[in-house]
């Protein structure tokens, strides 16, 4: 009976070692890059860069991130986190590792997260109704003008007329600011020119018109955004860059708007 006890503990002892080393292995492989999940945060409320169509979440920014993390050799996923909760996650950066959607880059952001490269230009642009006599960003003093809070179409209006002005009205996302505008809540809209254009495209029968001010509004540029200090930067910047090279960025582009986009400009952006 005793050797049979001795035999069955050193059994055991072989069985729970060869365990750990298994574990050991499964772990050390767990932890390498390729093998770790990415979860990168969006607003899904922000066509054609990201929206919900059929319950999944498409759009420019979806595809150029799928083509970044391919060639960045990263598993992810994509989570509709709404635009507030999506910074706030990413300054605690526990929930989400990374985040995509339309984000343009500026100074202010910049002391609180940090930014790849930039992968897209982009400019306000105020949205109105047909018969609207507006004809630059000066005409919409004393107007209702609507905004997605915390955006820099929010800050473009608010540097023009003011950060209490009480006729700056601020929406949850741009979709319910343009609902607003058709509902007569408003009188103008202004967002990001890309969004504007897209949404005149494809709703003729809305009667809406966009508006190009050059003067008052200044060129922008949109980035994935990380938690400081991620490690995620580097690897990110580096597919972006061949992404762009390979020529896979303007097929991209082309796809959802009709046209190939002005390299130039955006590569002189990121050597700056």
């Amino acid at each position: 009976m005793k050797k049979m006890a001795v035999f069955a503990v050193i059994l055991a002892l072989f069985v729970a070692l060869a365990g750990c080393g298994g574990k050991s292995s499964d772990q050390s492989s767990e932890s390498g890059d390729n093998n770790k999940k990415i979860i990168v945060g969006t607003d899904a409320a922000f066509a054609p860069f990201e929206y919900m169509d059929k319950g999944k979440i498409v759009g420019f920014d979806v595809d150029l991130l799928d083509a970044v993390m391919k060639e960045a050799d990263i598993k992810y996923e994509l989570k509709n986190t709404g635009w507030d909760p999506l910074f706030a996650a990413l300054q605690n950066g526990k929930e989400v590792d990374m985040g995509v959607s339309g984000i343009t880059i500026d100074d202010k952001r910049k002391q609180t997260y940090d930014f790849s490269i930039p992968y897209f230009e982009s400019i306000q642009m105020i949205l109105v109704k047909e018969n609207s006599p507006v004809k630059n960003a000066l005409d919409l003093k004393g107007k209702m003008i609507g905004v997605q809070n915390g955006t820099t179409g929010q800050a473009a209006v608010e540097k023009l007329f003011g950060a209490e002005n009480k006729n700056i009205k601020k929406f949850e996302n741009t979709v319910v600011a343009i609902m607003d505008l058709l509902n007569g809540g408003v009188e103008a809209v202004v967002t990001d020119n890309g969004v504007a254009n897209e949404y005149v495209k494809n709703n003729p029968d809305k009667k809406l018109k966009t508006i190009e001010d050059p003067t008052n509004f200044q060129p922008e540029f949109y980035g994935f955004m990380f938690p400081k200090g991620s490690d995620l930067k580097p690897k990110i910047d580096e597919a972006l860059k061949k992404v762009i090279d390979s020529g896979k960025y303007t097929e991209i582009y082309q796809k959802w708007f009709g046209k190939e986009p002005n390299l130039d400009n955006l590569l002189k952006q990121q050597s700056s």
